[in-house]
């Protein structure tokens, strides 16, 4: 079934000193519009490099990538992007930061009307109070919720998402991941996240795709995620085939782990 964005035999190869080295290779996902997918490996297997590929960042070797039936030459503002870092400009306001993409996305609106946008979102992730304060005044959970205000006020059609709460406290993480579904629940935009956390997907992700190693990364096994939106953090954990979603995912990345070592020693046929 073809899917709102589509990513067909993705693949990146860099030119090194000892020869090409492929990273990814054959990459095939489909997600349906509204759809919250969280793309699950080991660091370095490749994850951000299907991202960046999709987000316009960087080169697609082979394949592409589509959205909306439009395949993507570059990055554009029908995707937003929150990033582990949420790259503010520290010397401007929250309110600023978000309007810089406001007005390249709104260009023939009214300055009130792109006012609102900006101030809209930033009360949604909680910083109503906090428009005015400078980026670097605030903490590292609250300059994130400004990336993400900034991501949803663009109204983009994809949301990119590269392990936004990896540098946050256990509580503060909960707290954003919350925050994300419920602005979600308002707007459902097709979502496309990297983590290494596999309660984060459990919880947030309507499907969890599993990456195998690199190199030659590709998708090495997808699970359908049953629990019924919208979610508490209490009945998910409570679900009856939560710890079986949990154990098989754990699985692979141990299997994957295992793969790893075999590699590096020479033994993979023993695997």
């Amino acid at each position: 079934m073809r899917g709102y964005v589509e990513l067909f035999r993705l693949g990146k190869t860099y030119d090194t000193p000892t020869g090409p080295a492929v990273i990814v290779e054959n990459f095939d996902l489909n997600l349906q519009q509204g759809e919250y997918v969280c793309l699950l490996g080991h660091s370095g297997c490749g994850k951000s490099t299907v991202l960046t590929m999709v987000a316009g960042l960087n080169s697609i070797t082979t394949g592409g990538v589509a959205i909306a039936g439009r395949e993507i030459s570059g990055p554009g503002p029908d995707r937003g992007i929150v990033f582990q870092s949420p790259c503010l400009m520290p010397w401007m306001t929250a309110f600023e930061n978000v309007m810089l993409g406001v007005r390249q996305v709104y260009p023939h609106g009214t300055r009130q009307e792109r006012r609102d946008i900006a101030a809209y979102y930033l009360t949604l992730v909680g910083l109503g109070d906090s428009l005015h304060k400078r980026a670097g005044e605030l903490s590292q959970g609250m300059q994130q919720r400004v990336g993400i205000a900034r991501a949803f006020a663009l109204q983009p059609k994809m949301l990119l998402l590269d392990e936004p709460f990896g540098m946050l406290d256990s509580l503060t993480r909960m707290e954003l991941q919350e925050v994300l579904l419920d602005i979600l629940a308002c707007d459902r935009i097709t979502t496309l996240m990297i983590t290494h956390d596999v309660d984060e997907a459990l919880f947030l992700a309507d499907r969890v795709v599993m990456m195998t190693n690199g190199p030659r990364a590709r998708v090495g096994a997808i699970f359908q995620i049953p629990f019924s939106r919208p979610r508490g953090r209490a009945e998910v954990l409570d679900h009856p085939e939560y710890y079986e979603f949990r154990e098989q995912m754990i699985h692979f990345l141990e299997t994957q782990d295992h793969k790893r070592r075999a590699l590096a020693t020479g033994n993979l046929t023993t695997v």
